[in-house]
């Protein structure tokens, strides 16, 4: 089952952010638009790439009003340490939240149960707290930051243009398009 436009399930989890532990919840992801990336462990090889990947653009993120929370399997204590051990890690700005107890993983469908860790999984989520975009890579795929931005653009600009699509490699400014029976086998 699609978790497209299911809202996400109730949670409560503890976080590493800007040097404090905080509590987060699934309250905390409505009201704006959030992207949730899931990977799976803190001191490994392709994560740190994305998460510094994620801190260098941050900014843009957060200029379209968009949050961003990173979440592992691993401890809320285990992301501070991560942070103090690494340069890239050190960077990051967005709450790193930790799910020992995968409850959060599994309510995603990312959780390998067998290991214990968590799938690369990327949710768009919009501020009713409904999932638009879902995208999942095996463990040694990474992902790219400016792919992501894009298609937080595109699911913002659907959400404030009802009737409108955009296109493959769709970017602000391109056109769009508008279903209907005139546009059947023309495109």
């Amino acid at each position: 089952m699609s978790l497209i436009n299911t809202t996400i399930k109730p949670f409560k989890a503890t976080a590493y952010h800007n040097g404090n532990f905080v509590s987060v919840s699934d309250e905390d992801l409505k009201g704006k638009w959030a992207v949730v990336v899931f990977y799976p462990a803190d001191f490994t090889f392709v994560c740190p790439t994305e998460l510094g990947d994620l801190a260098d653009n941050y900014a843009e993120f957060k200029k379209m009003g968009v949050e961003v929370y990173a979440v592992s399997t691993d401890t809320h204590f285990t992301h501070k340490a991560w942070a103090d051990a690494s340069d890239t890690i050190r960077k990051i700005e967005y709450p790193m939240i930790g799910d020992p107890t995968q409850a959060i993983s599994r309510n995603f469908g990312v959780l390998i149960e067998e290991e214990g860790l968590a799938l690369r999984g990327t949710f768009v989520i919009n501020p009713e707290g409904q999932i638009k975009v879902v995208e999942i890579h095996d463990l040694g795929i990474g992902r790219d930051a400016k792919e992501l931005l894009r298609k937080v653009q595109a699911a913002q600009y659907v959400a404030n243009n009802p009737g409108q699509v955009c296109p493959a490699k769709w970017t602000p400014g391109a056109e769009t398009l508008t279903p209907s029976l005139d546009l059947v086998g023309k495109i």
